[in-house]
């Protein structure tokens, strides 16, 4: 693959704190190579602008391998970026081309306030989480693998909705701000296996009451949650979300 460099324009949401009005400020930067990561695109600028004594731009990272879901921010108006099933970390400079404009926000809803220009709060994720409860069933010494079997499909689908990462693109992207897709991943992934079956009815109450109480929307089924989240995590999910809450709710 050919390697280039280029320049390009900047245009990056700026916010000092979640009191603060933010705006877009302008950047350049030049000689970026292709085989770059975007985020390390945004680590020479930011060096630049330590050297020039100005404020870096503050953003979430951590592994920096497409894991944690962290690096969670809107490119070009695209939870993530242009590509599909990709985090900002994985997106490299390849995407564009010499005098690109990229404009950079953080993620756009109530229930996930700004904190500084790019990083936002997501800690309503972890209180949704800790309304699930844990699993208190008694499991004992170690035991062979399969002595609890379990059907292959229920497992395949188990493991597919544990690949969520909490990054929020999802919410980012639908029109409601809808926390449907990451809650039905975190419902699903116990509910489809028998070491979850315990506490399936209050997880799923739970779960449902506190993302209302954080004040994500509601789901309208416009799939633009499944079509950005980087680990495809399925729309079925929340069908099955559903059939969970309404069941627990008239087992009650």
């Amino acid at each position: 693959m050919e390697h280039y460099k280029m320049g390009l324009t900047l245009k990056i949401w700026r916010q000092k704190n979640s009191q603060s009005k933010g705006h877009f400020a302008t950047y350049k930067v030049e000689d970026i190579s292709s085989e770059m990561s975007f985020l390390e695109m945004i680590d020479v600028l930011n060096e630049r602008l330590i050297r020039e004594g100005e404020d870096p731009v503050a953003f979430d990272h951590d592994c920096r391998e497409g894991i944690c879901g962290t690096c969670s921010m809107y490119i070009n108006g695209r939870p993530h970026g242009p590509w599909h099933a990709n985090t900002v970390c994985q997106l490299h400079m390849r995407a564009y081309k010499d005098g690109d404009s990229i404009t950079i926000e953080p993620w756009r809803a109530n229930a996930f306030p700004v904190i500084k220009d790019l990083i936002v709060d997501r800690s309503a994720f972890d209180r949704i989480i800790q309304a699930g409860g844990y699993i208190s069933i008694n499991t004992g010494n170690p035991v062979d693998a399969n002595s609890l079997p379990v059907d292959k499909n229920l497992a395949d689908a188990s493991f597919a909705a544990a690949a969520c990462i909490g990054c929020g693109a999802c919410v980012a992207a639908c029109k409601n701000s809808s926390a449907m897709l990451f809650v039905s991943a975190k419902v699903s992934h116990l509910a489809l296996l028998p070491q979850g079956h315990p506490e399936r009815k209050s997880r799923a109450l739970n779960m449902v009451a506190q993302m209302d109480k954080e004040g994500f929307g509601g789901c309208t089924n416009t799939q633009a949650c499944e079509s950005v989240c980087p680990k495809e995590i399925s729309m079925t999910n929340i069908a099955k979300l559903n059939s969970e809450f309404i069941f627990a709710g008239l087992s009650e």
